[in-house]
């Protein structure tokens, strides 16, 4: 097998049955579970166990990033809606209209994150009304990683079987 071979097989485009889309989707969930609107979980369990600094260096990040993400959502809030939904659109017609793979893999990937980043944006707002309470902040937050937590399992779950099932289709068993 020469150089050429072995770059097209690692580069697959059958998404389904290529290991770094596996990999891929494991990292974006791991990380949506971890960096709760920008706050690693680490620190926001540290903030309630240990206040001063701590829950100092807790709220200096976390209203940093909800008017990081409240200011873009303000500004562009018709843009991303809309340049969302044409996304989207064009990757469920392309992947399951016409049967492109790649496309579906993407989609399986972008529709979970679409609505974790709505989620976030709805928290940010929550949180900013609430900014002078710690403890609510906190509970928002765990509330929204509970609720990523959850999304994620369940976008895995049917990522995997429908991988399973386009797997099974192009096996010499199906």
């Amino acid at each position: 097998m020469n150089w050429h071979e072995t770059v097209v097989a690692l580069i697959d485009t059958r998404s389904f049955s290529n290991l770094w889309f596996w990999i891929v989707l494991a990292v974006f969930w791991s990380s949506a579970s971890h960096w709760v609107l920008g706050v690693p979980w680490d620190l926001v369990l540290r903030s309630k166990r240990v206040s001063g600094l701590a829950e100092n260096d807790f709220r200096v990040i976390l209203r940093i990033n909800v008017n990081r993400i409240i200011n873009f959502a303000d500004i562009f809030e018709y843009w991303m809606l809309s340049i969302g939904c044409f996304i989207l659109t064009a990757l469920a017609v392309l992947g399951f209209g016409y049967s492109v793979e790649f496309a579906q893999a993407v989609f399986l990937l972008v529709l979970p994150m679409s609505i974790v980043g709505a989620a976030s944006i709805i928290t940010a707002r929550r949180i900013q009304n609430d900014e002078k309470n710690v403890k609510a902040t906190q509970r928002h937050l765990s509330r929204l990683r509970f609720f990523v937590q959850i999304l994620g399992i369940v976008a895995i779950f049917f990522t995997s079987l429908w991988g399973m099932y386009q797997n099974f289709q192009f096996s010499p068993l199906g």
